[in-house]
């Protein structure tokens, strides 16, 4: 699963590979400790644009279908299992025509060990961004204001990983996350199994480390969080 992850760089600097169009105005500050629930940076294509737009745009984590009578099935919804997201009647919609990729400096991990769980910080070793797999969509409140959320797609975990924990996010390089992002694919099911296939690959570059017990209290959130112990 992924439940906490790192932005540390925000704006175009954090995209700069996906061809961005449109950055948002109104983007989260850098956060070492983003929970569920929280506001994230996405990138997504707006369909309704021609040719679609490419946009970062500030979005709540945790998917709200349009259906939802309240923003609390987002809490739930964070992320969404490759392996049943065609089917889902929360998930479903959004995979057939909105997908967005969510850029991170890297995630959390917990490793349950002898000791208890330990907490561990996963990134690429070069430094590059780390591409999640998602699904937006918009939700009108009472207000009649729009809520813009999100979750993030998970698979069987394989390679090193397997050995932190039995699940992680499905990882993208920039031409799947192109290809991801794709409003006019009809076929999302080919594009879900090139990820799912090419995620191994891509998380061969990764390196992790053990990290301060702090991050698991979401009150925390500073720079210090993703350094070793």
């Amino acid at each position: 699963m992924c439940g906490r992850f790192v932005v540390a760089r925000v704006g175009s600097e954090l995209v700069s590979e996906l061809s961005v169009d449109l950055v948002s105005d109104d983007l989260p500050q850098p956060s070492f400790n983003i929970a569920p629930t929280a506001l994230a940076a996405i990138v997504l294509d707006s369909a309704k644009s021609d040719p679609p737009t490419r946009r970062l745009e500030p979005a709540r984590w945790g998917l709200v279908p349009g259906w939802a009578k309240d923003l609390s099935v987002g809490a739930r919804s964070f992320n969404a299992r490759s392996e049943t997201v065609a089917e889902k009647r929360t998930f479903a919609p959004a995979f057939a025509k909105r997908r967005a990729v969510v850029p991170a400096t890297g995630y959390y991990e917990w490793k349950t060990t002898d000791d208890g769980k330990l907490p561990l910080f996963i990134h690429p070793a070069g430094g590059e961004p780390m591409l999640f797999a998602g699904l937006y969509e918009w939700w009108k409140d009472p207000q009649d204001a729009w809520v813009l959320s999100f979750t993030i797609l998970t698979r069987d975990a394989v390679g090193d990983l397997g050995s932190i924990h039995h699940r992680m996010p499905v990882f993208l390089d920039s031409d799947h996350a192109d290809a991801w992002l794709d409003t006019d694919i009809d076929a999302p099911h080919d594009v879900l199994e090139a990820a799912l296939d090419d995620a191994p690959r891509v998380a061969e570059s990764f390196a992790w480390h053990e990290v301060d017990r702090a991050v698991g209290n979401v009150r925390n959130d500073s720079p210090d969080l993703i350094e070793p112990v």
